[in-house]
């Protein structure tokens, strides 16, 4: 569940990053679409929500774009790395409760340290831009790691159960 915390802090970081690395990954069959989330490797799934990656990428360095810290940044990150865990949850068979409260504390571990973290270096040097787009592949590089390190969990564990029998 560790993975699904970094994955919820990605998520606390840049809203759509984690959930549309988890698409991509789904889409390749590098994390099984176990039921339900079969959506998620569906191509039309991974262009929209690669769009609304990129969309948020590009509006949130613009100057006049709210808090994340305010109650609908908030919600939002909430929801995004519910889903999130609660697909990465049931790709690794685990509880989707657990999936899903581990993404929503990763979340809000982001969200408020992203942003404490983000105002701190902003002053530092002197300008938000270049902080915006560090943390966007922040973000990205944390969510892209994360799900590498589970599918080499599933893979193992697939490996193991081969072997035993």
């Amino acid at each position: 569940m560790f993975w699904i915390i970094a994955l919820g802090i990605a998520t606390g970081m840049r809203t759509m990053t984690p959930i549309t690395v988890v698409c991509w990954f789904t889409a390749f069959a590098l994390l099984p679409a176990n039921g339900w989330t079969f959506w998620a490797a569906k191509m039309i799934t991974v262009i929209i929500f690669t769009i609304g990656a990129l969309s948020e990428y590009y509006i949130d360095i613009l100057p006049q774009t709210p808090s994340r810290t305010r109650l609908p940044g908030v919600l939002a990150r909430l929801v995004s790395a519910a889903l999130t865990g609660a697909v990465v949850a049931a790709a690794l068979r685990e509880p989707l409760a657990g999936g899903i409260v581990f993404g929503c504390i990763g979340a809000l571990i982001g969200t408020y340290g992203g942003h404490s973290l983000r105002l701190y270096f902003g002053r530092l040097v002197g300008r938000d831009l270049p902080v915006g787009l560090c943390e966007s592949v922040l973000a990205l590089g944390i969510a892209v790691l994360a799900l590498n390190f589970i599918h080499m969990d599933i893979q193992e564990a697939a490996g193991a159960a081969r072997t035993f029998f």
